[in-house]
Parts: structure tokens; sequence; C-alpha cells
């Protein structure tokens, strides 16, 4: 796994995640086909909208984590549960502008880093949000080239530490696996049978249903805010298009939790199509605000540069 076309669909992941948070945000929980009927036909421009209280291009947490999550990586030099940990309660304590209710439930709570999640769980039995898959991207990318055992195995530890259900540590060991296939130029939709068999046996006939290839969103079961659905409809955009743009609009489209699903969609089209096929009119206007880190504010480039530094620096991209 090297070489340029390496790269660039790493960039793809990483970027084209960010873009499809962004893009997606205004229309959460709104009606499906808002974001077709708003804008009809694609590569006109002004999708980049903003509103429900975000500002054209502004990504929300589900970036603002990931991007937490990468400099974790590669400031500590690989997986340090408790430093990304102390990084998401410092981002939670600034008051973001969102933030899910079972994620800050779990960094509000003052319990230890390691056992925070599986407290909330115990007590709450619902931990299976998407809320760990929304910030997969970077994760996906620095450890791709480590195989999949290791990748989907840094997945469920990155998980597990904001949600306590082994069902969403399997639905981000399973984006892992994807991602790391897509990134070797392999067909991810290809790819998910094989996948499941290394999901674990509880949870796997789960996600078989909804990573079928006769599923369709429609007939999800929960709201797509949990990591079934989510997941399910991310490879369901991914499997019934043909392009980047197409994927995410698709997403986007099905309405509900929509910056979330476009960025899972986001994720795995990326790292298929490659950063090139992410739209420029789209990638402009992005950026990413980082509360409670002396006000920084990510950019398009920095994501790039970001992308190119976790794919080098992750286990296995060194002889």
């Amino acid at each position: 796994m090297s070489g340029p076309e390496v790269v660039e669909r790493a960039v793809g992941a990483v970027v084209g995640s960010a873009v499809g948070d962004a893009l997606g945000a205004p229309f959460e929980f709104g009606p499906e086909g808002a974001f077709s009927a708003r804008f009809p036909t694609a590569g006109h421009g002004g999708e980049m909208c903003g509103g429900g209280g975000w500002d054209p291009g502004e990504a929300t947490d589900d970036t603002q984590m990931a991007v937490l999550v990468a400099e974790s990586l590669l400031e500590r030099g690989g997986l340090d549960p408790q430093d990304v940990f102390h990084r998401f309660r410092r981002w939670a304590a600034a008051e973001p502008k969102d933030i899910g209710l079972q994620t800050e439930a779990v960094l509000g709570s003052g319990d230890p880093w390691d056992t925070a999640a599986e407290r909330h769980f115990r007590v709450n039995q619902r931990g299976a949000g998407n809320g760990a898959l929304m910030r997969a991207a970077p994760s996906a990318v620095y450890f791709a080239r480590a195989g999949r055992d290791a990748t989907m195995d840094a997945a469920r530890r990155l998980s597990a530490l904001t949600h306590g259900d082994p069902a969403a540590w399997e639905g981000t060991a399973a984006l892992h696996e994807l991602v790391r296939v897509a990134l070797a130029g392999g067909d991810p939709v290809a790819a998910v049978p094989d996948t499941l068999r290394f999901l674990h046996r509880d949870h796997r006939t789960r996600y078989a249903a909804v990573l079928s290839p006769d599923w369709h969103p429609g007939l999800a079961t929960e709201f797509n805010g949990a990591v079934w659905p989510c997941l399910g409809s991310a490879v369901w955009s991914l499997r019934t298009t043909t392009s980047y743009e197409d994927a995410v609009r698709a997403a986007i489209d099905l309405g509900g939790d929509t910056d979330t699903v476009a960025a899972v969609t986001g994720t795995l089209a990326g790292a298929v199509y490659g950063a090139r096929a992410v739209p420029e009119r789209w990638t402009s206007a992005l950026h990413v605000p980082l509360p409670g880190f002396t006000g920084r504010t990510l950019r398009a480039p920095e994501l790039v540069e970001q992308a190119g530094r976790l794919l080098d620096g992750g286990p296995g991209s060194r002889p």
C-alpha cells in the first residue's frame, strides 16, 4: 500500500468526511429529499449554504472530534487512549455548538477515562449511537497500513472511549476495515462479506442485515443516529451511486442525522474516488473550529497535510 494513488485516497477519506459533515449539517433532522429539493442539479454551486446555526462550510462535532483524534495520533506517535479522551473532555468543556447527548454525558461525568463510557452504558443501556463512527476517518487512514486486525482493534479501542455498547465498537471496526480496503485500491462494497467475518459473532447478524445488497435505508428499524443504519446508509449511498458527489448527495437526501451519515459516506466515497473527486467549490468554504484549543480553526489545506502525515506516520508505514 504505497504510491501517490494511496495518498490521493487517504486525503479523499479525511477531507471527504469533513466536507460531507459540513454539507449535511444545515439539513440535520430535516425531511427526506431536502438537499436535492434545494439543489436539484449537481454541479451548479451554492450547496455549502449554512443554516441551522452553522456557517457556510462549517464542520460540526463530527469533524472536530476527528481532528482531535488525528492530532493525538500524530503528536503521541500512536494510539494513546487517555490522551484522546482528555482532548475530547477539554473540547466538550468549551461548549461546542453541537455534541451528542451520549458523548456529552460520558465526557462530563467526571469518571476516569477508562471507565466513563462503560459506566454510562451500564446505567443507561444506550450506547450504540453513531458518535464514534463519525470521527473515524483519520484513525482509519493512520492504521490502514498495519493490516486488518490492527486497524479493527484500534477502531474498537477508540470507539470505547465514549461508547460503552460493543455494537458501536464493531461498526467502527467495520468502517476502518472498509477504508483500509479502499486505500489499497480495492472495492469496499465487495469487501463487506469478508469484513463481516471479522466482527464479533454477537454482532455479525445485525451488521449483515444493514450491509446486505438488498437493504436500503427505508428498511431501517432505528433512527439513523444509531450505528447500524448509519453505517448501512453510508454503504448504501456508495453502492447505489458512481461518484463522490452523488454518494454524498444521496446520503444527505435520506434526512435525519444528515451530517453524520454524510460524513461516514464521505469517508468511504473519498477513499474510493480520491481527493480530486471532492469538488473544490465545497472544499474552499470548509473550516473546522476547535473549541477549547485557543481559537484554532483548520481549513482544507491543513486537513490535506494532516491526511498525508497520518498515512506516513501510522504503524506499518515504514520499512
